[in-house]
């Protein structure tokens, strides 16, 4: 098969198309080809060496769509998407022609999504849903704060709180596309470069908001805590511009705030089916609407994909090995 992979650290440059094994249907896995994967700042970090615990060589890419190629027969040819925290980091990721996949991990695409679509899912709704649903819990009619809403995380959270019954503030340097599904449900939006925690609480009479989920966070900190109302929840997934941060001790118990952290890569491939299985079921009613795919790539064009995502991109990168 036909694959990307880097054998040292840095840039796109570091990708080269090289030829690889085929996976074979061993020890409970099933072979996948790969008809779409998207390209994740995570995985431009990971080729940078940024990640923590990747081991070269390695193929990277975290999420894919594609059809069961081998495997057992109720599974071939059925067309499936997914994605798991070790994948493109300690085994050999999505950006190559097949993949060997846990058969107990296999989740069935939902037929009103194409495979790039199915493809720009994974990273950004699984962590959406794991520090949103999962730990904050955020109940009908509660507001949910998104920092960085504009990004593939942040509109992610914003169709899952949508989809709870919640109200949705947008945070971000400029609000999001009015096409994209952030757009069409935002309540409300507030620059970031304004008084970002006082624009929350006159948005909620004062009360501040039940949950901020930080997609940013560093920089953003500051801003995202001070805007969480009396026990209000903060998700932090990031740590963008500042890696150590500080904040009113005092402050924050008087609150009775809760902070929780959220790791994508600690989701692995069984734990992420099972939000697959529940995010199919959102988008098969249509409270989930797939990201906008804002430019595609074939495999031996891989390194340019990559530079794309480094550049910034309003919408979702994807590469197609069959181009």
């Amino acid at each position: 098969m036909l694959a990307l992979q880097f054998k040292q650290f840095g840039g796109p440059e570091q990708l080269h198309l090289t030829t690889l094994p085929d996976p074979s249907p061993d020890d409970g896995m099933a072979v996948i080809r790969i008809m779409a994967a998207s390209v994740n700042p995570s995985d431009v970090k990971n080729v940078a060496g940024s990640m923590e615990h990747t081991t070269l060589p390695r193929v990277p890419g975290r999420d894919f769509s594609g059809v069961v190629e081998a495997g057992p027969a109720e599974w071939v040819g059925a067309e499936v998407w997914g994605t798991g925290g070790e994948i493109g980091f300690t085994e050999d990721g999505t950006h190559a022609e097949l993949i060997a996949f846990p058969v107990q991990a296999l989740v069935r695409k939902p037929a009103g999504l194409n495979h790039a679509e199915a493809s720009a899912v994974g990273v950004n709704f699984i962590i959406a849903w794991r520090g949103l649903v999962d730990f904050a819990a955020p109940q009908v009619g509660e507001t949910v704060a998104v920092v960085g809403i504009g990004g593939g995380v942040g509109g992610a959270v914003a169709q899952i709180a949508h989809s709870l019954g919640c109200r949705v503030i947008g945070i971000d340097r400029e609000p999001p596309d009015p096409a994209s599904p952030a757009g069409h449900i935002l309540g409300s939006f507030i620059a970031s470069d304004s008084k970002v925690a006082e624009a929350v609480r006159d948005l909620t009479d004062g009360r501040g908001a039940e949950v901020v989920f930080d997609a940013v966070g560093g920089v953003m900190f500051e801003a995202a805590i001070r805007s969480i109302g009396h026990r209000g929840r903060l998700v932090e997934i990031s740590s963008t511009g500042r890696r150590r941060v500080e904040f009113d001790l005092l402050d924050f118990y008087h609150n009775e705030g809760q902070m929780f952290g959220a790791d994508s890569r600690k989701v692995d491939t069984l734990q992420s089916a099972r939000i697959f299985d529940r995010l199919a079921d959102g988008f098969i009613r249509g409270h989930f609407h797939a990201p906008v795919i804002a430019e595609r790539y074939s495999l031996r064009n891989g390194p340019d994909a990559y530079r794309a995502v480094q550049e910034g991109t309003r919408g979702r990168v994807v590469i197609e090995p069959a181009a």
